[in-house]
């Protein structure tokens, strides 16, 4: 049996990578495609706004120059928004932002903040429950406010995103799963001395984020071990890619598939399916499939 620890996002809240990506610093976020008005039946900033009941999403049309590319999940009921979720996709993969800040890698207050950003988003997004409209908001040039005590960090891709899918209107097409984050794990560290962890970030019912890593008995992360060159597998194996870059693939492969059964494996644990990959598999399936468990 596999030990499984879940958490559901927050209820009022507010992302990473762990490959490659940047600290704390904060860059601003490119403008969505478009930013238009929400649909509501009253003046922006009134208590009568309404919005039709549903779930409601929009995400960034390219990745910031700080590497995350922003998304913003919304739920209406009775008309009033009642749950919004603001995170970011990294460029180079692993888990959201969210997950990241909250893992204590993004580092905002190793650089001189006073909150990690996380703490910041779920204040921005608990501004804009209060306020029902995100155009009822000042932003300053730098897409930074005033008006959300203790938020430093640029929080335009919040209002814009939310502005955008409330205009769009309900999403008709959600995936599967329920929202959340989804944490599997190994009970033991086996003959490899590695405890295989996937972590799973579920945006709009589908699969939005994805980390296959381990961790030995020294707390190092297999992913990051592996990227640092300490693995070496090209040149203790004769491999063509080290462990990290083919554990990524297969990340990719599972949010392409969005299933981990549409991974189809061999005997040995290995599959043809996805190119560049010769490593065993049979952990990543198994323990994906267990996190998802919990998301249906």
């Amino acid at each position: 049996m596999k030990k499984i620890t879940f958490a559901l996002l927050s209820t009022a809240l507010t992302a990473g990578l762990l490959a490659g990506c940047g600290g704390g610093k904060e860059t601003e976020s490119p403008a969505p495609t478009a930013t238009p008005s929400p649909t509501a039946s009253a003046p922006a900033g009134s208590e009568t706004v309404q919005y039709q009941d549903g779930k409601y999403y929009a995400e960034a049309a390219e990745f910031a120059s700080s590497g995350w590319k922003e998304a913003v999940a919304l739920t209406v009921e009775g008309g009033k928004i009642t749950d919004v979720y603001w995170t970011a996709l990294n460029k180079d993969g692993g888990i959201d932002k969210r997950v990241y800040s909250e893992q204590g890698k993004y580092g905002m207050k190793a650089g001189g903040a006073s909150s990690e950003w996380h703490e910041q988003a779920e204040k921005a997004e608990q501004y804009l429950i209060q306020i029902q409209d995100p155009s009822a908001i000042e932003l300053n040039a730098e897409g930074k406010t005033d008006a959300i005590a203790g938020v430093t960090v640029h929080v335009n891709g919040l209002f814009d995103l939310a502005k955008q899918a409330l205009e769009a209107g309900p999403v008709v097409e959600a995936g599967p799963y329920k929202d959340g984050h989804y944490h599997a794990e190994q009970d033991d560290f086996g003959s490899s001395g590695w405890k295989s962890t996937v972590d799973l970030t579920v945006l709009n019912g589908k699969i939005y984020a994805v980390r296959w890593s381990g961790v030995n008995a020294d707390g190092e992360d297999k992913f990051e071990y592996s990227k640092e060159g300490k693995y070496g597998m090209k040149e203790k194996g004769n491999a063509t890619a080290e462990w990290h870059e083919q554990a990524l693939k297969a990340e990719q492969y599972l949010l392409e598939k969005q299933d981990p059964a549409a991974i189809t494996l061999k005997e040995d644990g290995k599959t043809d399916a996805i190119a560049g990959v010769t490593i065993n598999l049979s952990e990543f399936v198994e323990l994906a499939s267990k996190a998802l468990e919990q998301a249906k």
